[in-house]
């Protein structure tokens, strides 16, 4: 009998436990932070990854081109048609005749024109560019570009990992690839990347 009441006892237990578990997973689910998205601006024009269209780019002045099938680059039509949940590289932005932002664009679940579509990654090599009046009018999280080093990402972003040449995030929305010069410690580059859930086939 004792037996029988115990083990009664001990399903009783587990059967709660189990009821337990996937509501505290569930509260610290709800409780997780949202990644943050650190902009990126030019010249005073803030581009956001995820979340700036190419029509914002255009509205705003910017020289915005990409490369078409024939590897000639164009002047972007904004009006053209993209397909769904597709994923358009190739296109830039003009900073000077040395140095542009790459960009590449992305569509969700209905298809949008080039216009509408979403900046998805945009990545800087500043190698080619040796001007200062040009990099300090590039900021990075609202810090121009030829204020950072390695040092400083380093202490700005204690979560994120790397070594004496990049510093790195790679979280589930939002990816993060800042470079340095081994030698100056200086920022040579960075790539922000928006995850998608795109048709990578074509």
């Amino acid at each position: 009998m004792k037996t029988k009441k115990m083990r009664s006892l001990l399903c009783l237990a587990l059967t709660a436990l189990m009821l337990l578990l996937p509501a505290c997973s569930q509260e610290e689910k709800e409780e997780a932070p949202e990644e943050v998205l650190l902009p990126i601006s030019f010249n005073g024009k803030e581009i956001r990854v995820g979340e700036t269209t190419v029509q914002t780019l255009l509205d705003e002045g910017l020289d915005v081109s990409w490369v078409d099938e024939n590897y000639e680059r164009i002047t972007v039509d904004p009006t053209m048609q993209l397909e769904p949940k597709s994923y358009y590289t190739g296109g830039s932005i003009k900073v000077t005749d040395r140095m542009s932002f790459s960009i590449s664009f992305a569509t969700e679940d209905e298809a949008v024109t080039l216009g509408e579509a979403v900046i998805a990654r945009l990545e800087l090599n500043m190698a080619a560019e040796d001007d200062k009046d040009v990099l300090k009018n590039i900021s990075f999280d609202g810090t121009p570009v030829t204020e950072w080093t390695q040092a400083k990402a380093a202490e700005r972003y204690p979560d994120w990992t790397g070594n004496e040449v990049m510093w790195l995030h790679y979280g589930l929305d939002y990816k993060y690839d800042l470079n340095f010069d081994m030698a100056t410690g200086q920022m040579s580059g960075f790539t922000v990347t928006r995850v998608y859930d795109v048709d990578w086939n074509g």
